[in-house]
């Protein structure tokens, strides 16, 4: 008998749901704390102090290029700074960026390359940041990450605009979007140039997309031969 009800999470791939809860479970801990009805007179103060211990620091960063020492607390920096948010409303959006992109992103190119692309885009953010914007605050929240499944789910449509012949710039609709009513909030606003990470971590997917997008190994062979 076929059911008719069923879970909304089984069409996500797993590790889609998986990044999900563990960003969602860490910003839960720390709005229970901040309120007071988890832990004890010190969960007030455990977003701050998971942002000081995990979040990317552009001046650490600088410092490591400058001694050439790599140690791992700060290392560990660049990817762990997109599972700790400012607030519930940062962790929220992330999270739904996370299902949606991730859904489409992992149903083609497969649960692995969700996984890639999110390390590496946030990898890749926290790279451009440092290198960029040495001067600014910390950074910190996952949108670097899911900017890159942004760039996976471009890549995507761009390949699908060009085997129908359409015009292939249209697939970048989304980012462009994206990027203007950030811009635009920061100048309205103010605050740090987060949209650098943002940028780099939508590159990084997009350019990540050519070797794990299937069949992606083989156009690029065929194309190093007729280079040839």
């Amino acid at each position: 008998m076929q059911e008719h009800n069923p879970s909304p999470f089984n069409a996500l791939p797993p590790v889609v749901v998986a990044l999900c809860l563990v960003i969602f479970g860490i910003e839960l801990v720390f709005t229970l704390g901040g309120q007071g009805l988890v832990g004890d007179a010190s969960a007030v103060g455990w977003r701050l102090a998971a942002l000081q211990q995990y979040g990317f620091s552009p001046e650490g960063f600088r410092w490591m290029l400058e001694n050439g020492i790599w140690p791992f607390e700060i290392v560990k920096r660049f990817l762990s700074y997109a599972f700790v948010h400012g607030s519930m409303t940062q962790a929220v959006f992330v999270c739904v960026f996370l299902l949606a992109m991730g859904k489409m992103v992992g149903e083609v190119m497969g649960e692995v390359a969700v996984l890639v692309i999110f390390a590496a885009s946030a990898i890749g953010g926290a790279l451009a940041y440092g290198l960029l914007a040495p001067g600014n605050p910390g950074l910190f929240g996952g949108f670097p990450a899911v900017y890159g499944l942004i760039g996976g789910f471009t890549h995507l449509l761009w390949l699908s605009l060009a085997s129908v012949g359409a015009q292939q710039y249209r697939a970048f609709s989304l980012i462009a979007f994206l990027m203007g009513v950030q811009l635009l909030f920061g100048l309205i606003f103010g605050g740090s140039p987060d949209w650098i990470a943002d940028l780099a971590g939508f590159a990084t997917g997009f350019g990540l997309s050519f070797f794990l997008v299937p069949g992606g190994w083989a156009r690029i062979l065929q194309k190093l031969r007729q280079q040839r």
